[in-house]
């Protein structure tokens, strides 16, 4: 039974987010912040599908021992997308807030995503074995932690009070993710039944996709 929930949670996450991605990039009108939140959720969709088609595919047929380096890569891409995710979201912020000269800031924003990025392509990570090293787990995680809460703090600032944004919540469903995926990553390896926290952690990013479609259907509304 749960391989059959997780299965159809998994692909039909997929669909969404990969299709809401591309409906957004096509009613834009060239609008650049949500042109950009579209190709934010067909890199989070496309990034996540080279983890999850092989779970899906593992979870329906011979297990996970099965396709261990398939999930490996996977798990390697998706932190490599999930990375570029959220330098696009900064992106989206700033041509959501109108910001232009904040080059410290930016540099932050790019230091910390090429850190994480490299970290991941450090072959002590073991991405396919079927037990990655929790040391290299937490390594990797440091700068993607601090790029998160870069992006909670901007987004609260420039939302989070006011109510009739779009992305009043978008802050929190930051906090949502990060708060499901950091007990997994200390604690899935020895209590595996934590990793059923990526399941709400997914649902987070499924939020913040809405937003963006939500205010983006908002400014068309305007546009008539």
């Amino acid at each position: 039974m749960r391989a059959i929930f997780e299965s159809l949670f998994d692909v039909c996450y997929l669909i969404f987010v990969i299709t809401i991605g591309i409906l957004m990039i096509r009613k834009a009108k060239g609008n650049k912040e949500y042109t950009l939140f579209g190709a934010m959720a067909v890199v989070l969709g496309a990034g996540d599908s080279f983890h999850l088609v092989p779970r899906v595919l593992a979870l329906c047929t011979t297990g996970m021992e099965s396709y261990t380096a398939a999930l490996g890569f996977g798990k390697l891409v998706t932190s490599i997308t999930m990375t570029l995710f959220y330098v696009m979201l900064y992106y989206v912020w700033r041509i959501h807030t109108h910001t232009k000269a904040r080059q410290g800031l930016t540099w932050a924003v790019w230091i910390l995503a090429v850190v994480r990025i490299g970290l991941c392509l450090f072959p002590q990570n073991d991405w396919f074995s079927a037990v990655e090293p929790l040391s290299w787990g937490i390594y990797r995680n440091i700068p993607f932690a601090i790029l998160g809460i870069v992006m909670i703090v901007l987004f609260y600032k420039s939302d989070g009070k006011n109510p009739e944004s779009s992305f009043h919540w978008l802050w929190l469903a930051i906090v949502l993710s990060f708060g499901f995926y950091i007990p997994v990553v200390l604690l899935a390896q020895k209590i595996p039944a934590v990793g059923l926290l990526m399941i709400p952690k997914t649902c987070a990013y499924v939020w913040i996709v809405w937003m963006g479609w939500r205010a983006l259907n908002r400014w068309l509304k305007h546009q008539v």
